[in-house]
């Protein structure tokens, strides 16, 4: 046994010098992966991922029902009380009020085409009745936004009809100096080139109170190419609300408690069809914004008469009483990135005097009055910011009552 023993222990000796030679050239802190500088990146982009998900967590509510839309979109039905504007304090354990009384007088308006759909909806399948449609929300939706942070709303700045601050420039058609509790615009529909995703193009009606300071409340609603909000060119029904002149409060559709919606055949964010084309089909949609007088919430409706939802009027400030301007038209932003103007397009990209089936159009322009009646305007005025990259024309026949065209390339020769 003795003489066995002898034999093995030079081996020993050998296997633990090697591993005596090994600890002491490899350090054990070399395969510390935490305490590595190399690994601080992957570190940082996990924490990222973890907000976006938590807040993907909060935004895309649990469905009984999800739809593809051939566009890519997933479109979830969620039961009416779990929808994202139940998780404000206000509103916590409550339901969709009851439907309001609808503005009187209205004027009728013929369709220029058949009711416009969404693509989501193309086949004919809807959400269940007691579900509102939702488009989920993806990580990716997260990733191409420029700020986490603000993700879903827009950059503060001030919407002075006079001013293109912060590159955002207008076409726009506006009344104000009066008392005002609602607006209707049947809107043109396009898809103008937006070229790249930091940059947008937008239809939309404006329902405005407060000063242009920080007190500034807004209610939008119109159809907008968002490429980074959406992550393609198709154009898509969106609204917004803000309070506080964009700072805080507010945000895009469905992507914050505020808005809260009672249809199950809309879905906010999603793409619109069909779209107009150049010297050929022409399609709109008409959407009402109204103060319902007995509760004073804020309705919406798309299309002919169907009830999207409202604005709880405890949201605003100056809107829990009236509005004091209204707006119509075009907005994009211009990023800068290079010297010259951006080819970002407005409308149908082709100015106001190409006139019908080629200029984008805003018609049957009218305001909701103290009386809960749908009126004409009077006195529209229109500007354009600039108004050799986009501009606009103002009219009133028997037809279309109070219209305008509007839009422009960019870019060209007078826009350099």
């Amino acid at each position: 046994m003795a003489s066995s023993c002898c034999k093995i222990s030079p081996i020993i000796s050998v296997f633990v010098f090697f591993l005596f030679f090994i600890f002491s050239v490899c350090p054990v802190e070399s395969v510390n992966f935490n305490a590595s500088n190399q690994n601080f990146q992957p570190r940082k982009e996990s924490l990222k991922m973890k907000i976006i998900r938590d807040r993907l967590m909060k935004i895309n509510k649990p469905s009984i029902k999800t739809i593809q839309s051939p566009d890519g979109d997933l479109i979830d039905c969620v039961l009416s009380h779990q929808q994202p504007a139940f998780d404000h304090p206000q509103l916590k354990g409550q339901k969709p009020m009851d439907l309001p009384e609808r503005p009187k007088g209205e004027i009728p308006t013929s369709s220029m085409s058949k009711e416009n759909v969404q693509l989501w909806s193309i086949t004919g399948e809807f959400c269940p009745e007691g579900t509102i449609p939702i488009r989920r929300t993806t990580e990716q939706d997260f990733l191409r936004a420029s700020s986490i942070r603000r993700f879903g709303r827009k950059i503060r700045r001030p919407i002075r009809r006079d001013s293109s601050s912060n590159g955002h420039e207008h076409a726009v058609g506006y009344v104000s100096g009066d008392q005002y509790y609602g607006a209707k615009a049947s809107i043109n529909v396009w898809a103008p080139r937006v070229v790249n995703r930091y940059e947008f193009s937008l239809s939309q009606l404006w329902v405005i109170a407060g000063s242009f300071g920080d007190d500034l409340n807004t209610i939008e609603a119109g159809w907008q190419v968002s490429p980074e909000l959406y992550g393609d060119n198709y154009p898509r029904f969106f609204t917004y609300w803000t309070s506080d002149a964009y700072q805080a409060t507010g945000c895009y559709n469905l992507l914050c408690s505020g808005f809260v919606q009672t249809n199950n055949r809309i879905a906010i964010g999603a793409a619109i069809s069909p779209i107009s084309s150049y010297n050929g089909g022409q399609f709109d949609i008409s959407l009402l914004v109204w103060k319902d007088p007995k509760h004073g919430n804020w309705w919406l409706e798309f299309g002919n008469g169907v009830l999207v939802g409202y604005w709880p009027s405890f949201l605003f400030t100056h809107l829990r009483n009236h509005a004091s301007m209204v707006q119509f038209g075009g907005e994009i932003v211009n990023n800068r990135a290079t010297n010259s103007h951006t080819s970002t397009q407005m409308g149908s990209g082709h100015f106001a005097g190409e006139g019908f089936g080629k200029a984008s159009y805003f018609r049957n322009l009218q305001v909701v009055d103290w009386d809960n009646s749908l009126i004409p305007l009077s006195n529209l005025k229109v500007l354009a910011d600039h108004p050799n990259c986009y501009n606009i024309q103002g009219g009133i026949n028997r037809v279309w009552g109070n219209y305008f065209y509007y839009g422009g390339p960019g870019r060209n020769s007078r826009c350099p």
